[in-house]
């Protein structure tokens, strides 16, 4: 990438549009986040990427808070990429079911992987319908790592290159996402209390600087800002669906992955932080070397990182890495 003071002197160029679109669910629409360079040349499978997020936080909360000025999205295209980024149901500014209006316990768990799988095939078709294109690149984060890599094994055919972000995988020790008890239907985060779990993921000596001045108040308040609801409660909270966590329990807790990583054909970059508390590093190599079948496997690991890389002092490494290895 070019430096990062001209970066964000060209943000003001980049062009952004916030569109809806049918899911496979009558009364289902889905948010996509689309930005883009207009001096790019045409798009291309090469350039046109579509993102889906995590278990907790929205595509607009993880991938386009502007920080310093430049969100993830904007770096993105700022190297030409055209750029969706998808809310599966439930999240951000898609629609969400009467059941996430009752208490939480009214209700099971909504929306698990097998929903997040075909809410991102949804985006992935209609960005390609829209263009005319064969493929295209695919990018998830943690939960989203997950249906990301479960789609791409169904759908090599839809797929340039995928890149996984902090990928949930196979962990009998279990996952910080889930605390246990009773699942609702969806669970309520207190954003803005959140900073001592996500920097104690750092050794103590580095808590202090891992995020810069004023990033975690930004970006919590946009978080919040994703849930109409959110100011509803003291302190306020977003609404996240509880479906991500119960597959913890059948699938990823259990030993029992929800996809096969052999069964995907197309290039992959995996992107892993030092400090991640959520997928520990031990969990990486054996989920690395089950990518058999790809005919192109990255890893690159971030030092001084965690879960929550996109948005610490090191990000621009994770964005000239994915940047680099779709723009190639």
């Amino acid at each position: 990438m070019k430096s990062q003071d001209h970066n964000q002197a060209r943000v003001d160029e980049i062009h952004s549009e916030s569109l809806m679109i049918n899911s496979d669910t009558p009364g289902i629409s889905l948010h996509l986040r689309h930005k883009y360079l207009p001096s790019a040349n045409a798009f291309t499978a090469d350039n046109t990427l579509v993102m889906v997020h995590g278990a907790t936080y929205s595509s607009g909360s993880l991938y386009d808070v502007r920080l310093d000025g430049v969100s993830f999205m904007d770096a993105l295209a700022l190297r030409g990429l055209n750029v969706y980024a998808v809310d599966v149901r439930g999240y951000g500014h898609s629609t969400r079911p009467a059941e996430m209006d009752a208490p939480p316990l009214d209700n099971p768990p909504l929306f698990g992987t097998e929903t997040g799988v075909r809410d991102l095939g949804s985006a992935v078709d209609w960005v390609r319908q829209k263009l005319g294109l064969e493929r295209v690149q695919v990018f998830g984060m943690s939960w989203g790592g997950s249906v990301a890599a479960a789609y791409t094994s169904q759908n090599n055919e839809k797929v340039n290159r995928l890149v996984v972000l902090a990928p949930q995988w196979v962990n009998e020790g279990g996952s910080r996402l889930d605390e246990g008890g009773q699942l609702g239907a969806y669970r309520r985060v207190a954003v803005g209390e959140s900073r001592p779990r996500w920097v104690n993921a750092a050794p103590e000596a580095h808590r202090h600087d891992l995020i810069p001045d004023g990033w975690f108040e930004a970006w919590a308040a946009a978080s919040l800002a994703e849930d109409p609801q959110s100011q509803q409660t003291q302190p306020p909270t977003l609404r996240a669906v509880n479906g991500t966590i119960q597959d913890v329990r059948d699938y990823w807790g259990a030993n029992r992955p929800f996809y096969r990583p052999q069964d995907i054909t197309r290039p992959v970059l995996l992107v892993h932080g030092e400090w991640d508390a959520d997928v520990p590093l031990k969990l990486m190599t054996p989920y690395f070397t089950s990518f058999t079948s790809s005919p192109e496997r990255r890893w690159v690991e971030i030092g001084e990182a965690t879960h929550m890389m996109l948005m610490e002092k090191n990000r621009w490494q994770v964005f000239r890495a994915v940047a680099d290895f779709y723009v190639s």
